[in-house]
């Protein structure tokens, strides 16, 4: 069974996610806001009472289906807000995206199957191999936009989370 270096992995990631986080305002196009990507894995633990319960660990292996948890933060270290981010990013080539498992509190999700125009899934299409036209997949997506409604404050850090599984 293969496995993937998680550490590998996350750098991967990290190096396509730094030019990925872009802002319409001026202040933010200088690097007022800084990308952190962080790639875990949920376990399962039992407290002294016999309680379960999940949690999210930083992703140590990873093998063919598992999921992994993609959390990107947007900081704001600037003295002024960040109006109008967007946080273009790609899903990693060995991963598949999990369907509906995109989230981002005041964000609008789009996504992409060639990273360079984003839709809703509903208006998203592939062209299979005999060249006809079918509804994409979610594994279909290559990457994820979360256009932010509302500006950063400085010092404010804003989150944006999908799963992916490793194929």
């Amino acid at each position: 069974m293969k496995t993937v270096d998680p550490a590998r992995l996350a750098l991967s990631c990290l190096a396509l996610l730094s030019a990925g986080a872009w802002a319409a305002d001026a202040d933010a196009r200088r690097g007022c806001i800084e990308l952190k990507t962080v790639a875990e894995t949920e376990v399962e633990t039992v407290d002294a009472q016999g309680q379960r319960s999940l949690k999210l660990v930083p992703a140590a292996t990873v093998v063919p289906g598992s999921q992994v948890v993609w959390t990107v933060t947007a900081a704001n270290v600037c003295d002024k807000p960040a109006d109008k981010v967007v946080i273009d990013n790609p899903i990693p080539a060995q991963m598949s995206f999990v369907p509906d498992s995109a989230v981002g509190a005041g964000a609008d999700i789009l996504f992409s199957t060639d990273g360079r125009q984003f839709a809703g899934p509903a208006a998203l299409v592939v062209r299979d191999a005999t060249g006809a036209v079918r509804p994409a997949r979610a594994a279909d997506y290559t990457h994820i936009r979360w256009s932010l409604r509302n500006p950063i404050a400085p010092g404010q850090v804003a989150m944006a989370r999908y799963r992916a599984e490793l194929k």
